[in-house]
């Protein structure tokens, strides 16, 4: 095993090229191309104004819920993550270390929407509740509800929520 000693400009060198790599591989361009962190499912809401088609990343593990999109700069509009519960219960999220803005849907166990929180603040500590029990949350892009004119009592559909039951 060899080891090679870098000075300090080629080492900053380095890291300066390093850093305008990855600072051009995270562009929204590069980001809406890339492949999802977690795995895909499509959702479909269904409002007044008709059928809309998202791809969602789906966090099931207490570790993929913490993260949800934590870092992230940029969702691309068609895009967005859902938080499964698997059991209908009353939770709580927030927007810490959270750089874009998003829309929430609480939805329930038969796949209609139960509460909308819009527009959330961006690295904001404030909870922001269920206000009963849910068994998904999904989030998208600030005033994607608005533009698809989302309302308490649509409906959800996605492979692991069964409508009605």
């Amino acid at each position: 095993m060899s080891t090679t000693k870098l000075s300090r400009r080629d080492a900053g060198a380095f890291l300066a090229g390093l850093l305008m790599t990855v600072g051009l591989a995270l562009s929204p361009a590069a980001v809406a191309r890339a492949p999802s962190i977690l795995p895909t499912e499509p959702l479909t809401i269904v409002t007044a104004s008709g059928r809309h088609s998202f791809v969602v990343e789906v966090a099931r593990s207490q570790e993929e819920q913490a993260r949800g999109l934590m870092g992230r700069r940029y969702l691309p509009a068609d895009r967005g993550m859902i938080f499964d519960y698997t059991d209908a219960q009353p939770v709580a999220m927030w927007m810490e270390n959270t750089f874009i803005s998003l829309d929430m849907l609480f939805v329930d166990a038969q796949g209609r929407i139960v509460r909308i929180a819009e527009r959330t603040e961006p690295l904001s500590r404030r909870i922001i509740p269920s206000g009963g029990p849910v068994r998904a949350v999904i989030e998208l892009n600030a005033g994607t509800a608005a533009r698809i004119g989302a309302a308490v009592g649509d409906s959800v559909e996605l492979s692991f929520i069964a409508p009605g039951r």
